[in-house]
Formats: C-alpha cells, sequence, structure tokens
C-alpha cells in the first residue's frame, strides 16, 4: 500500500520531521511526498537518500511529487 505526506502549505522543517517519522515506521516499500515549494523539495530528498531512499521527483502542476522506494 502506498503511504502519502501531505507536506503541502508547510514550510521546513516540518515537511522533514513528517517524512522521517514515516519512513522510520515503513522501514521499505513506497512511500509518496507531496510539497508544493523547492526548499522543501531538496530537503526531503536530501533526508530520505540520507536515509538510504531512492528518490524521483516528478512536477504536477503547482505541487511537487517525490515518491520514494526502497
Amino acid at each position: 500500500m502506498l503511504q502519502t505526506v501531505d507536506a503541502r502549505g508547510l514550510s521546513c522543517p516540518e515537511p522533514v520531521i513528517l517524512t522521517r517519522q514515516l519512513l522510520n515506521q515503513v522501514k521499505s516499500g513506497n512511500v509518496q511526498v507531496l510539497v508544493d515549494n523547492n526548499v522543501a523539495k531538496e530537503n526531503v530528498t536530501r533526508a530520505a537518500e540520507n536515509m538510504g531512499w531512492k528518490v524521483v521527483v516528478v512536477q504536477q502542476d503547482a505541487d511537487i511529487v517525490l515518491n520514494l522506494s526502497k
């Protein structure tokens, strides 16, 4: 089951904190993170990669979708 973190409208460090909490629970699989600004995109990407997750970024209109897998 795909789990999602909706961090749109949140400023850092909230998107990173929410993502880390979920990644620590899930351990492996697929996670989707929704953000709406480049700072959150970069920070969440860096945090996920540091935890060993692969990140694929997709721009969808005003939203940025980070597809994480491990």
